[in-house]
């Protein structure tokens, strides 16, 4: 493996911006999926609902059923009534409605502002500045608890991640395409991409088949979205985010691994939870915890043997994991390959499965 591998600079790679999905396929399993096999190098071009054929009986998915909070909030600041955007990253204390989040436009915001959202039924206050556009904001609420979140939800709106929300806000689509099919447990602010290409048909085939979908649970944070700033890829530490894997999906893991059968990790965060949580023996243990693990190439992976991932940006963490679990020279060359064939990037972009 060359050096250059673990080195920020060889994820570099022109990516022209017409490239990056704006909006979803019309429909979910209408995605493109590109199929590359790290034991002889071949490259297919399929569709997403083609994903089945490569799937046989006793074949395990693993995906992660996070489910994308309302996080981004348009407001007014008291007194000069400018408008102002407040994006909710995470609740720091449930009984003070203390949220940590990020603001927009910072140098306008400061701490002892209050801020208006809707027609003033949500009312917070800035306690503390955390970074450049970071704050700490506290929520101005004497109701139920029930009735708190059901406001943030009315007028919260999905948080788009900034290569799409630098072209558009968020729309009605929205609502439904940022999320999974999968979605239950609340607390994500962006969705596991490769997930969002799966349907209830494609469920339903893979089902028939004999190949068992599992879930997890990882809430997505903006730590996965976070850039290298360093080129030795070594050095670089990522922000730990939540997880929880069931006894019963670590039971499944753990049979098609003794069966040697295809575990397959459904998005980056699903194969960051797997390879997160093993036992000395190489087996998956349930659990709940935190993780920082940042997988990138040099890696042993001891759980993951297929991986489903969409295409992404240039030096974004999810590459080098892909990299590191298809090897670097193939995945570079699928890269190639899908810009050349004029594939569909990032989010709401198309899919890549590595066997």
């Amino acid at each position: 493996m060359a050096k250059s591998e673990m080195k920020l600079s060889a994820y570099r790679f022109d990516l022209p911006s017409e490239l990056i999905a704006l909006y979803p396929a019309e429909n979910r399993d209408d995605a493109r999926l590109m199929v590359v096999h790290r034991n002889t190098g071949e490259i297919e071009h399929r569709t997403f609902r083609d994903i089945v054929n490569y799937f046989d009986e006793g074949d395990l998915m693993v995906v992660n059923n996070t489910k994308v909070f309302p996080a981004r909030l348009y407001g007014y600041k008291e007194k000069t009534g400018a408008e102002i955007e407040v994006f909710l990253l995470r609740e720091l204390k449930k009984e003070s409605h203390l949220w940590d989040a990020m603001v927009d436009p910072a140098r306008k915001i400061r701490v002892g502002n209050k801020l208006f959202f809707g027609d003033g039924e949500l009312v917070g206050e800035v306690i503390d500045n955390t970074t450049n556009r970071g704050r700490t904001i506290r929520f101005l609420w004497d109701g139920e608890e029930e009735a708190f979140y059901a406001t943030v939800k009315r007028l919260g709106n999905p948080p788009l991640p900034d290569p799409i929300y630098s072209h558009r806000k968020a729309e009605a689509i929205d609502e439904e395409r940022f999320q999974t099919i999968f979605a239950e447990v609340e607390g994500a602010i962006a969705p596991p991409a490769a997930g969002l290409h799966f349907t209830k048909q494609v469920v339903k085939r893979l089902a028939i088949k004999g190949v068992a979908i599992k879930p997890i649970t990882m809430h997505i944070s903006l730590g996965s979205f976070r850039e290298v700033e360093v080129e030795d890829l070594t050095k670089h530490r990522t922000d730990s985010e939540q997880y929880v894997i069931p006894e019963e999906t670590a039971e499944a893991v753990n049979q098609a691994l003794e069966a040697k059968r295809r575990v397959c990790a459904v998005d980056i965060s699903t194969l960051r939870t797997l390879e997160t949580s093993v036992s000395a023996s190489n087996r998956l243990k349930a659990g709940a915890g935190w993780t920082d693990k940042f997988i990138f190439p040099r890696y042993d992976f001891k759980i993951v043997n297929a991986l489903l991932v969409n295409f992404e940006l240039p030096q974004a963490t999810a590459l080098m994991s892909a990299c590191a679990f298809g090897g670097y020279d193939l995945i570079m060359k699928a890269y190639q390959e899908a810009i050349k064939e004029k594939y569909r990037f990032f989010t709401y972009g198309d899919a890549l499965l590595i066997l």
